[in-house]
């Protein structure tokens, strides 16, 4: 039999006495991160105990296939087909979000705060999308979202910049969030291999999917970035209001040329309170070779923050896998049950000051950037005179221009970098460019982030 103790803590009776205190777990989702839930809580229980003072314990967990092999074995009678089962559980005081996906995942987050239960989710695509109703919910229900794991799996991001940065301005976040681009670009940055070559070697591997748009079209990047700017800027970012674009049209010869003035390339995604508005941009962008990003490698992720007071900081690990997002989502179960044991007032979801107040985020034309721009032309006389000319009507100067090889009457790269200049003018410059009758495929242009903070 159970005792009630506190804000939904137990003390579990024993042998006519009572025994350590009990925080009650529900899960949702038992695929590749639930299982590694119930791993690490296993493998780590007498020191969770020692920490937390209390017992964690995994009372029920829902999935649609109960019958198939996973990493850890788990008592039959814990599991059901029936995610309500879990939900409508008066002992459960924590419920575990990690279906994934929108629909039923909002039915179910519905669900469990309408009973004033508290929430953990790893879900970016939810949050990204209906995250400003569920933080509300929160709020008014007095119980706790928890989300570290939607964003950097492992990586302690969200928490550093809630609390961390708590009372620091934060101007700029610009950051590496998606490992399977940066696994790509990497490889192709060291075997000069072409992207799809690379890209079919990271499916094999198992670091994209069988469908990759969500990674290579830079969505998944968008989502973790609204999550991201909307917690440390404080107003809500709407998704549809963030640029983004992936890298499919990244090419061997473009990592060579950046790599030659000085450059890598890398999947960005920024935000920057600039005059009091918001930019918000996910895109493929050169940054300097000696800037801490340039060196960060294969699978992993990196998030170059600065702020008013603390000046630049860098957080750097494995922003996917089993493990890393189980131990970002076990953090948020010990950070509430730490408030359910010790009877405090419970903490609201970390975003309810929002109410409906969206953040000014600056459409995209009236960014400032340096360029990169290759562009494919006909080698003949008054080419690059003709390009310049257009460049220098709509305000942009050139720095410096690259031209390897000859080949006359055939296409060949024509590199410029420009000084900064105004998004909108350079898209004006793009569309007459990819006019003229020299020039023989759509011009590539990459935004320069010189970020050095």
């Amino acid at each position: 039999m159970e005792k009630r103790a506190g804000l939904g803590a137990r003390q579990v009776m024993g042998g006519g006495r009572l025994t350590m205190k009990a925080v009650q777990v529900g899960i949702l989702g038992f695929g590749t991160v639930g299982s590694g839930v119930v791993r690490l809580i296993r493998e780590n229980g007498a020191l969770l105990e020692r920490r937390l003072g209390a017992q964690i314990v995994i009372r029920r967990i829902a999935d649609i296939d109960v019958t198939r092999a996973r990493n850890v074995d788990v008592d039959p009678a814990v599991l059901t087909t029936d995610a309500m089962a879990v939900i409508e559980d008066p002992a459960i005081d924590i419920v575990v979000e990690l279906i994934g996906g929108r629909d039923a995942a909002l039915r179910f987050c519905r669900e469990v705060l309408a009973r004033k239960k508290h929430l953990v989710t790893a879900n970016k695509a939810l949050l990204s999308t209906h995250g400003l109703e569920l933080y509300q919910t929160a709020a008014r229900q007095r119980v706790s979202i928890g989300f570290e794991a939607s964003v950097c799996g492992g990586i302690p991001l969200l928490r550093a910049v809630k609390e961390g940065l708590v009372g620091d301005r934060v101007r700029s976040i610009i950051g590496i969030l998606n490992g399977t681009c940066n696994y790509i670009l990497t490889k192709m940055t060291e075997s000069q291999r072409p992207f799809a070559e690379v890209l079919s070697e990271a499916q094999a591997k198992g670091y994209a999917e069988a469908n990759p748009s969500l990674d290579i079209d830079g969505i998944d990047t968008a989502h973790k970035l609204q999550i991201l700017a909307t917690l440390a800027f404080g107003a809500y970012v709407p998704l549809d209001r963030i640029h983004v674009e992936g890298i499919r049209r990244i090419d061997a010869s473009d990592i060579e040329y950046a790599r030659d003035l000085g450059y890598r390339i890398k999947l960005l995604a920024i935000a920057k309170q600039l005059n009091g508005e918001l930019e918000a941009r996910v895109h493929p962008a050169l940054i300097p070779e000696d800037h801490l990003l340039a060196s960060v490698g294969g699978v992993y992720n990196a998030v170059y923050v600065v702020g008013d007071a603390v000046g630049s900081l860098m957080f750097y690990g494995r922003g996917a896998g089993q493990m890393p997002t189980a131990s970002a989502v076990v953090s948020d179960i010990v950070e509430i049950a730490r408030s359910l044991l010790q009877d405090a007032p419970v903490r609201a979801a970390p975003l309810p000051q929002l109410s409906e107040h969206e953040a000014e985020v600056r459409d995209i034309t009236l960014v400032r950037s340096c360029y990169y721009l290759r562009i494919m032309a006909i080698d003949k006389p008054g080419v690059l005179s003709k390009v310049a000319g257009i460049l220098g009507n709509n305000n942009i100067s050139i720095v410096s221009v690259i031209q390897k090889g000859r080949q006359e009457q055939s296409a060949v790269p024509i590199v410029m970098m420009t000084h900064e200049a105004i998004e909108g003018d350079m898209q004006r410059s793009l569309k007459a460019i990819d006019h003229l009758d020299v020039v023989s495929q759509e011009t590539v242009c990459l935004r320069v982030e010189g970020v050095t903070g």
